[in-house]
C-alpha cells in the first residue's frame, strides 16, 4: 500500500488526491495547500490529514509525493522530495525554464526514487491504443501526425499572463503527444499564432490560435491545431497516417446517444472540459505510478520527457514570433 501526500490542493490536486486515495494499493496520508481550508477540505473528503510540506518530507508513512502547486515550485519540489527518499510524481511543466529543467534532472540524477510528469493524455484509453498500434506496425511506416486541441473557452487574461504562453502551457500535452506517436525525435519546428479570440490575451503577450508543424529526420510530420474556443466542448482528435493505412481517435461525449431526423443527424457535444475528457486516463496515470514504485521500472513520461516537450514549446514561441522554422 503506496502511502501519498498531495502538495497542491487546486483543481488537479483534488483530482490526484482522490485517485491516490481510491486505488486499492494507494491511500492519501497528507495534504499541503498555502490555502489552509483548501487542504482541509481535500484531506477531510479523502480520510487524510494537513501537514506541512517540511512533515511531509520527513514523514515514514508517507512514500510518494504528487505535486500540484504553481509552475514555479516544481523543479524545488521534485529536488526535496527526491533527496526526502519519496517518489515524486509532478504536473507538467517541471519548469517554464529548460535551463531550471536541466538543472533539476542534474541534480536528482542517480538517486533512486522515480521521478513521473504528469503527462495524462498518454494514458487516454483511446490515444494510448492508437499508440499501441502504431508500435504493432497496423498501419505500416507512420508518415503525418494530426493532433486537434481546442479548450471549450479561453482562460482570463489574468492567467495567461502568468502561464508561459500557450504553447508552454497548452500545447505541451500535443508536443508530447507528438512524439509520443512519431516514434522519432523531431528536428524542425514551424509555428504560425495568432490572437482571434479573446483581445486581452493579446494585450498580455500570449496568442490563443496556433498551429506547429514538426518534422523529423527521416521527414515524418506532425500537425498539431490549437485553439482557446470550440463552441461544442472541449475538443480532443488525434489521427495517424501511415504507408498501410491510418488509426483515428475521436471527441468524447456524454452519451452515445445519436438523433436522426430528416434535416440530419445530431448528438451531444463533445465533453466539457479536461477533467471530464481525461478523467479516466487520470486514474490510469495514478495506477502507473503505483506500478512504478512496486516494480521498480523506470517511470514514464519521465523528467527527460518534460524536457523535451519544453523544448519544443521554446522553439514553437520563437519561430512564432520569427515567422521561420527552428531547427533543433
Amino acid at each position: 500500500m503506496v502511502g501519498f501526500a498531495v502538495l497542491g490542493a487546486g483543481r488537479i490536486g483534488r483530482i490526484h488526491a482522490g485517485n491516490a486515495a481510491a486505488h486499492p494499493r494507494g491511500r492519501l496520508v497528507a495534504v499541503f495547500d498555502i490555502d489552509a481550508d483548501a487542504a482541509a477540505a481535500v484531506a477531510a473528503a479523502n480520510g487524510a490529514q494537513t501537514r506541512s510540506v517540511e512533515a511531509i518530507l520527513a514523514a515514514d508513512d508517507v512514500e510518494a509525493i504528487l505535486i500540484c502547486t504553481p509552475t514555479d515550485t516544481h523543479a524545488d519540489l521534485i529536488e526535496a522530495g527526491i533527496a526526502a527518499g519519496k517518489a515524486v510524481f509532478c504536473e507538467k511543466p517541471v519548469d517554464l525554464s529548460a535551463e531550471r529543467v536541466r538543472t533539476c534532472l542534474t541534480r536528482i540524477a542517480g538517486q533512486s526514487p522515480p521521478l513521473m510528469i504528469g503527462f495524462n493524455r498518454r494514458f487516454d484509453p483511446s490515444f494510448a491504443s492508437v499508440e499501441r498500434r502504431v508500435r504493432a506496425g497496423e498501419i505500416g511506416a507512420v508518415e503525418l501526425v494530426t493532433i486537434i486541441s481546442k479548450d471549450p473557452s479561453p482562460p482570463p487574461p489574468s492567467y495567461a499572463a502568468r502561464s508561459g504562453g500557450l504553447f508552454r502551457d497548452m500545447m505541451i500535452h500535443d508536443l508530447d503527444m507528438a512524439r509520443f506517436l512519431l516514434g522519432e525525435e523531431p528536428v524542425e519546428v514551424f509555428a504560425s499564432a495568432s490572437c482571434l479570440v479573446d483581445p486581452g490575451i493579446g494585450a498580455a503577450g500570449d496568442v490563443d490560435t496556433a498551429v506547429v508543424v514538426l518534422k523529423t529526420a527521416a521527414g515524418r510530420i506532425a500537425h498539431i491545431a490549437n485553439s482557446r474556443r470550440a463552441t461544442y466542448g472541449y475538443d480532443q482528435r488525434i489521427e495517424v497516417h501511415g504507408a498501410s493505412g491510418g488509426l483515428r481517435a475521436g471527441n468524447r461525449t456524454s452519451t452515445t446517444v445519436e438523433l436522426g431526423t430528416a434535416t440530419g443527424f445530431a448528438t451531444d457535444p463533445a465533453l466539457p472540459f479536461f477533467l471530464e475528457r481525461y478523467a479516466e486516463a487520470y486514474r490510469a496515470e495514478i495506477d502507473a505510478f503505483i506500478r512504478t514504485i512496486e516494480t521498480g521500472r523506470p517511470a514514464g513520461p519521465s523528467g527527460e520527457d518534460g524536457l523535451k516537450a519544453l523544448i519544443l514549446a521554446d522553439a514553437a514561441t520563437r519561430s512564432a514570433m520569427t515567422g521561420l522554422p527552428v531547427r533543433l
